[in-house]
């Protein structure tokens, strides 16, 4: 049989000795194979391996999964960690920092992942190459160092991220995110948010938010602010939030919630939803590597949003169909009535402007007077280029 169906299987007379093997004899090329694999494996799964693997490490080859430190994969990096913590002493710890130096980002990521598990008083000494560290370009190691220095309390790190906030790059405002969201500041919530409103990245920003808070729990403390995010979420899927994060988001009972007491902006986010369900549910290429549950929610849900009618959603819109409404451009795609687009050509907002042209373009009622209104609040020149080309 071959080695990784051995392995990944579920026979123990199958895969106790393949992992065994695995370990004892230090099977770099097995071990590679069986990360290659990770994409196409269930998590399930390769949680089974870990445990494999933990069951047969003992103190006398236990130091054997150094060799495997070159191939890094997130699935194993805990168990490693957990491995040499249970075995390693003194100078396993003081060997791998003295590695963390000139090893490869991989070995790098997988010796972080240890330090983790250790309090803050051993790990302290090295906090200055940790903060260096989770600067990294190999996302690995830039989040295990960053749960370090969350375990350390580093408030030198965390402002250090704060203050990207505040900046005019767009991709140092993700870099600050980032570290926030691994790092836990959930007291810097309000601040990711106002970020996200504002950046090309909202729908990457609200997707690592559901690493650091519930959507249930961003509703409650700020409806409007939870509903916008949500709307991010639901624009991303699939492309950047994956089909299995609809069951982890709880999505089937927010959504629900939403349907039973409508607002204008909660409105806003249902349409968006019967968009994006209705053409998962008809696509099989969407669902064609779904697992079951998955499928079954999002069965439920277009199923749900379905039975709500797309006019009277329509009809709560315009209460967030003005230039000030964080809601405004999801209003300006889904709004009907043409006056209500028509009074946002006053707008001094020129990105709204030609939103609102490009709409009413497409709704082939775009006229030169309504050009020429928006062109008097328009200063930018590839902003008038384009108007002049609609």
């Amino acid at each position: 049989m071959d080695s990784i169906k051995a392995i990944t299987g579920k026979n123990p007379a199958d895969y106790e000795p393949a992992v065994k093997n695995l370990v004892d004899n230090s099977e770099v090329e097995l071990f590679k194979r069986l990360v290659d694999q990770d994409d196409f494996l269930f998590d399930f799964i390769k949680t089974n391996v870990a445990k494999r693997i933990f069951n047969a490490c003992n103190k006398n080859n236990f130091k054997n999964i150094l060799n495997f430190f070159e191939y890094y994969s997130p699935s194993y990096d805990a168990v490693f960690a957990e491995i040499l913590k249970k075995y390693g002493d003194d100078d396993i710890f003081n060997q791998l920092c003295i590695n963390i130096d000139s090893e490869s980002d991989s070995y790098k990521a997988y010796i972080l992942k240890y330090l983790s598990l250790f309090d803050g008083k051993k790990v302290l000494p090295l906090i200055d190459k940790v903060r260096t560290l989770s600067k990294s370009e190999f996302e690995p190691v830039s989040i295990n160092a960053i749960e370090i220095l969350s375990k350390l309390n580093d408030g030198i790190s965390k402002e250090e991220a704060i203050c990207k906030l505040h900046s005019d790059d767009e991709f140092v405002q993700y870099d600050g995110v980032k570290f926030l969201v691994n790092y836990g500041a959930k007291d810097c919530v309000d601040k990711i948010i106002e970020v996200m409103k504002s950046s090309s990245f909202s729908e990457n920003i609200a997707s690592e938010l559901m690493y650091l808070v519930p959507l249930e729990e961003l509703l409650e403390k700020d409806y409007d602010n939870g509903i916008l995010v949500l709307c991010n979420i639901l624009n991303a899927i699939p492309e950047l939030v994956s089909l299995d994060s609809i069951i982890d988001y709880n999505l089937a009972e927010v959504l629900e919630k939403l349907s039973k007491n409508i607002s204008s902006s909660s409105a806003i986010a249902l349409l968006i939803a019967k968009d994006t369900f209705s053409s998962l549910a008809e696509n099989d290429e969407y669902l064609f590597d779904c697992d079951k549950n998955t499928k079954e929610e999002i069965v439920f849900i277009n199923k749900l949003l379905s039975g709500i009618k797309d006019k009277f959603l329509k009809q709560q819109l315009y209460e967030e169909l003005y230039e000030e409404s964080d809601f405004v451009f999801y209003a300006v795609d889904y709004a009907d009535n043409i006056q209500e687009l028509e009074t946002l050509l006053d707008s001094s907002n020129q990105t709204l402007l030609l939103k609102v042209l490009t709409v009413l373009k497409e709704k082939n009622v775009l006229n030169v007077e309504h050009k020429n209104k928006a062109l008097n609040n328009i200063t930018n020149e590839n902003i008038i280029s384009v108007v002049n080309a609609l």
